[in-house]
C-alpha cells in the first residue's frame, strides 16, 4: 500500500469510532519520520483505546503492516507506527497540551474531509 492509502484507511477508520478534529501533515519535506502524522482526539480513555482497535483492525484488513503501538491501555495517548504514516491518538487535554499541530507547523495541512462522514 502507497503511503496515501494507509493515511485514507486510519482517517476512514478514526472517523467510525468518532474521533475528533482529525488532522494530517505532510511530513515529507519536513521529517525523515514518516509520510504522514495524523492526529486526532478522544473524549475518554475508552474511546482512545477503541479508535486504535478500529485503525489496527482497518489497516491490518487492507494488508498493512502494524510495525507497532505506543501507549497501554487507559492511556491519555497512543501512538500507531504504520512506517511511513504515524496516528496519534490523544484525550483531548494531552493533544492541546502537546499542541503537534503546532511543533510540526511547516508542515502542510493535507484535505482529508473527503474521507470523513458529515
Amino acid at each position: 500500500m502507497t503511503s496515501e492509502e494507509k493515511l485514507q484507511v486510519a482517517v476512514e477508520a478514526a472517523d467510525k469510532k468518532h474521533a475528533e478534529e482529525i488532522v494530517a501533515l505532510d511530513m515529507q519535506n519536513v521529517s525523515l519520520l514518516a509520510d504522514y502524522f495524523v492526529i486526532m482526539h478522544a473524549n475518554s480513555e475508552r474511546q482512545v483505546q477503541a479508535i486504535v482497535t478500529g485503525i489496527v483492525e482497518a489497516e491490518e484488513d487492507a494488508g498493512t503492516t502494524v510495525k507497532s503501538i505506543e501507549g497501554k491501555k487507559d492511556s491519555r495517548w497512543m501512538l500507531i507506527d504504520l512506517g511511513d504514516v504515524v496516528v496519534h491518538v490523544f484525550l483531548k487535554e494531552e493533544r492541546a497540551f502537546y499542541n503537534l499541530e503546532k511543533l510540526w507547523s511547516d508542515a502542510p495541512m493535507v484535505d482529508v474531509h473527503q474521507w470523513i462522514t458529515a
